[in-house]
C-alpha cells in the first residue's frame, strides 16, 4: 500500500500525519504532492493559522524507501531526480509557507525524515526520539535540505559528524545543540506541538509571516538589505488592523483578537 498524508484540523491548527506503516512512514511522491496541496489550501484559509507535521504509530518518518531506491537504480537517473524534486518542492513549500510549521517527532526521524523535521520552524521531540542522517551508511549523500539546515545551524564539526558518521543522535543532544525547541515525555510530542500551535494561533498572523520571512532572509541578506526589509515589514504591520488591536489591547490590559 502506498504511503499517504492524512490531513485533519484541530481548531485553527492543520495536522498532517505521515502514514506508511509497512515502511515506517517512509516518504514518497504521493506524500510530497499531498503535502504541497494541503499547504497551498491552508495558506488561503484564514481559519488555519498553524501547521503540525507528525507521523503515525509512534514513528515520525524513516526517510526514503530503500526498496524503491534500489529499484530506481535500474531506471534512468532522471527518475530519481524527479522524485527528489518532489521532496524538495515540499521542503521549499514548508520553508516559505507564511504560517508557523511545527514538527512533532516520536520514534525515529531518519534521512529525509530528519531533513523534514529541520525544515519546520519549530520542533518538539519525545525524550526517546532518535534522529539519524543515515545516508552515508548506504553510500548516499543527503537530500531534503538536511545538509543545508545542519550546516547553517551547527558548528562545522558537529554537522560533519552527524552527516558523515550517520549515527543515531538522541533528542536531548539535539536540544542542547539548539535544533529542537522542546523535549517531552514519550507519547506527548503531538499534544505538546498542538499546545505550541495554540499559543501561536493567538498571535497576529501577519506578524508571524513577517518574522518567518525575515528569518529566512537573514542568512543571505546583507545587513543593509536586512535593515531595509525590517523597516518595510514593520511599517506594513504597523498599518495593519492587527497592530491597532494589539497596541490598544496591551495599553488597556485586554486580550487581543487578531484577524
Amino acid at each position: 500500500m502506498a504511503g499517504a498524508l492524512q490531513s485533519t484540523s484541530e481548531d485553527c491548527t492543520l495536522i498532517l500525519t505521515i502514514t506508511n506503516p509497512e515502511f515506517k512512514n517512509a516518504l514518497g511522491p504521493e506524500i510530497y504532492a499531498a503535502g504541497i496541496e494541503a499547504l497551498n489550501a491552508a495558506e488561503n484559509n484564514a481559519d488555519i493559522r498553524s501547521v503540525v507535521i507528525t507521523g503515525a504509530n509512534g514513528t515520525f518518518c524513516a526517510g526514503g524507501n530503500l526498496q524503491k531506491l534500489l529499484a530506481n537504480r535500474r531506471e534512468v537517473p532522471e527518475v530519481q531526480a524527479q522524485s527528489i524534486e518532489g521532496l524538495h518542492n515540499w521542503i521549499d513549500c514548508i520553508r516559505t509557507y507564511p504560517k508557523p510549521v511545527i514538527a512533532a517527532v516520536e520514534g525515529a526521524a531518519a534521512g529525509a525524515g530528519f531533513s523534514l523535521a529541520m525544515a519546520c520552524d519549530l520542533c518538539v521531540a519525545a525524550e526517546d526520539a532518535v534522529f539519524v542522517m543515515a545516508y552515508s551508511s548506504v553510500a548516499l549523500s543527503p537530500d531534503g535540505g538536511g545538509s543545508w539546515a545542519l550546516a547553517r545551524s551547527l558548528p562545522r564539526a558537529l554537522a560533519s559528524e552527524i552527516m558523515m558518521f550517520g549515527e543515531r543522535i538522541d533528542a536531548p543532544r539535539l536540544y542542547a545543540a539548539g535544533l529542537i525547541n522542546r523535549v517531552v515525555p514519550p507519547g506527548t510530542a503531538l499534544a505538546q506541538a498542538q499546545l505550541m500551535a495554540e499559543h501561536l494561533n493567538n498571535r497576529a498572523p501577519n506578524a508571524l509571516a513577517s518574522i518567518k520571512e525575515l528569518i529566512n532572509g537573514a542568512s543571505t541578506d546583507s545587513l543593509s538589505q536586512h535593515l531595509a526589509n525590517e523597516r518595510d515589514h514593520f511599517v506594513r504591520n504597523l498599518h495593519h488592523v492587527n497592530a491597532g488591536e494589539g497596541i490598544s489591547s496591551f495599553l488597556q490590559k485586554l486580550k487581543p483578537h487578531y484577524r
